[in-house]
């Protein structure tokens, strides 16, 4: 079946047992409905209890949205991410890396688009984001309703050149969103900050309910995509076909045309919105280490124009710390790490994993090729360009060949019977890391000077050439176990 937008991706996971459950049951978006996800499906570095590798899931009844749905969790399972893809899951960072290599670059159409069967202008006197939008909060404590899976597209105003990003937007009132846009981060803020200087706003859509080859795509970051790289020429390249832009109803700027949700708006120059001015929780929303993110004082403020929906649209939505985002984040940092390697050290590093107790960010798994006595050392050196390629990574384990990087328990027991602490540690101690790392602060160690810097770590797990024989895993039988048991799921 072929994907090119978030119903027909739902209708695959439909053929898919196990992948999706629905419920019509009343669920309330203020809490929630996250809540009676993390036991489904959310997994990640949500607390325990929490099922890891559940089904996505739809709720058909939302309380204050009758005409619409809300699907959580398409993402969290890398087997769902990788059939909704066309790839095997071990392949996804392999594929990831070759489409960057081979962007097909997204057209606009003037044919009628989906997302905008139903127009809602903010002119109107009944126009009303709470109740348009149904974005639910995590927590108790959340700023207020979140849009956590909007695609943030804009132009940048010198180059006019255009890029998509996620951020976290926070509905604030009737026609306000804020953004949340880390300093030096992504190419969203770089366009802010240039139209600030300008003195101008800065147009900008948000797509919600996509194609999940866009959502996936436009996690990548620099310097694999740097300023300047739309990043739906990847999801162009994925689906072998170009994304279809529609232009908005209210600003100048394009949309995704066969969105569920599109919000057209304006970054005001020179605002900015206190995150938790409704709620006063101090909180923002957990955010993918596993804690509660605080509210932010510098968040910019989006004067909304339009609200466009499909008719009884599908609000998708994300936890932040859940599979979901590891699976958002971790896939393009496995496939960053893999571009930047294979040009240095070509066939010495045959797959990486990021990892989910790093939230697809700070922890990776390389798995290492060891040939001929040269080699060593070299996986070593593959560490430190993952480190280039992924400037936000912490921790890198490093294995070999035999060694399953996506089973926890086979890495673990590298470490265990492959490692000795005082030899095969290497540490980087000052290096810039991540601010939402809680331990990255002065107030946890002197030896940090500043929020977010971190001491890069390589476990370096892998056996010394010279000792392979030593180390040679107990080898079995191969053999068809179908042959036994024709129904059993090997």
């Amino acid at each position: 079946m072929k994907v090119h937008d978030l119903r027909s991706a739902l209708e695959l996971l439909k053929t898919m047992p196990g992948q999706l459950v629905e419920t019509s049951v009343p669920v309330d978006p203020m809490s929630e409905l996250s809540g009676v996800y993390r036991y489904v499906g959310a997994g990640g570095t949500v607390p325990r209890p929490t099922k890891v590798d559940g089904p996505a899931m739809i709720f058909h009844t939302v309380k204050g949205h009758p005409d619409a749905s809300v699907v959580i969790g398409l993402l969290a399972s890398r087997t769902r991410v990788a059939a909704l893809l066309g790839t095997r899951k071990e392949e996804l960072g392999k594929l990831l890396c070759a489409c960057a290599k081979n962007p097909i670059q997204p057209v606009v159409t003037e044919e009628k688009a989906p997302c905008q069967e139903v127009v809602h202008l903010a002119s109107d006197p009944d126009f009303d984001l709470f109740r348009l939008i149904p974005a639910p909060t995590n927590t108790p404590l959340d700023a207020g309703p979140y849009i956590t899976m909007g695609m943030c597209y804009a132009t940048h105003p010198d180059t006019g050149l255009s890029d998509v990003t996620i951020h976290r937007m926070c509905i604030q009132s009737r026609d306000e969103l804020s953004i949340f846009l880390q300093p030096g981060s992504r190419h969203i803020g770089a366009m802010a900050e240039r139209a600030t200087e300008l003195g101008q706003p800065l147009p900008i859509s948000v797509s919600i309910g996509v194609d999940p080859a866009i959502e996936i795509g436009s996690c990548f970051e620099p310097p694999t995509t740097p300023l300047g790289f739309n990043e739906l020429s990847i999801a162009g390249a994925l689906r072998k076909t170009p994304v279809v832009l529609h232009k908005c109803v209210s600003i100048e700027e394009n949309c995704i045309a066969n969105a569920e949700y599109v919000i057209e708006g304006e970054i005001i120059p020179g605002v900015k919105v206190v995150e938790d001015q409704n709620s006063h929780t101090g909180y923002a929303m957990p955010e993918f280490p596993g804690y509660n993110g605080k509210a932010s004082s510098e968040c910019w403020l989006i004067k909304v124009k339009a609200v466009t929906t499909r008719k009884h649209p599908i609000m998708q939505t994300v936890i932040g710390p859940s599979e979901e985002h590891v699976n958002l984040a971790g896939i393009p940092t496995e496939a960053s790490i893999l571009g930047l390697i294979d040009k240095a050290l070509p066939g010495k590093i045959t797959n990486v994993y990021a990892h989910a107790a790093g939230g697809g960010k700070y922890l990776a798994v390389l798995q290492c090729r060891k040939t001929v006595p040269t080699d060593e050392g070299k996986q070593r050196q593959a560490a430190l360009l993952a480190f280039s390629a992924f400037p936000e990574l912490k921790h890198v384990i490093l294995v070999d060949e035999d060694v399953d990087i996506f089973d926890s328990r086979d890495v673990l027991w590298a470490m265990t019977t492959r490692f000795q602490g005082d030899r095969d540690i290497i540490t980087i101690p000052g290096v810039r890391c991540h601010p939402l790392d809680p331990s990255a602060s002065p107030e946890y160690s002197d030896s940090i000077p500043d929020t977010g810097i971190s001491c890069k770590t390589i476990f370096d797990c892998t056996v010394p050439f010279r000792q392979q024989e030593r180390f040679r895993r107990a080898a079995f039988m191969e053999v068809d176990p179908k042959k036994w048991l024709p129904g059993f799921d090997f």
